[in-house]
């Protein structure tokens, strides 16, 4: 995805976000990306939410069909909108090294509670 820095997109920039803060902190990272994108209203995101909000994560170089695009991939449930579910799913998806390391933050995850327990 065009936008963030030079030459770095952002399925180059996630994987670097997420070893510096690991599983929780990258989830929470997310979050607030959600709380920063979402129309405050609907408690959503909406395409005119991310066209307007876009450019507080450096996305304002993205184009109206990638944005279109970006809401429809991620729209999983079709109501026209991202659910902060929907945004966090799209976040991985669009970025596929993530995708792998999500099965060690899992394991990581359930070996922690398994100690704990």
């Amino acid at each position: 995805m065009a936008g963030i820095g030079k030459g770095v997109g952002f399925e180059d920039l996630l994987p670097v976000i997420a070893d510096k803060l690991g599983g929780e902190g990258l989830i929470k990272e997310l979050c607030n990306g959600f709380e920063l994108l979402m129309d405050k209203d609907k408690g959503v995101i909406t395409l005119d939410s991310l066209r307007s909000n876009s450019v507080l994560l450096g996305l304002q170089d993205l184009k109206e069909d990638e944005l279109v695009s970006m809401m429809k991939e991620g729209d999983l449930d079709s109501d026209g909108s991202l659910s902060q579910m929907e945004f966090c799913v799209l976040m991985f998806r669009l970025s596929p090294e993530l995708m792998n390391e999500s099965w060690f933050w899992l394991e990581e995850a359930l070996q922690h509670e398994l100690n704990n327990y």
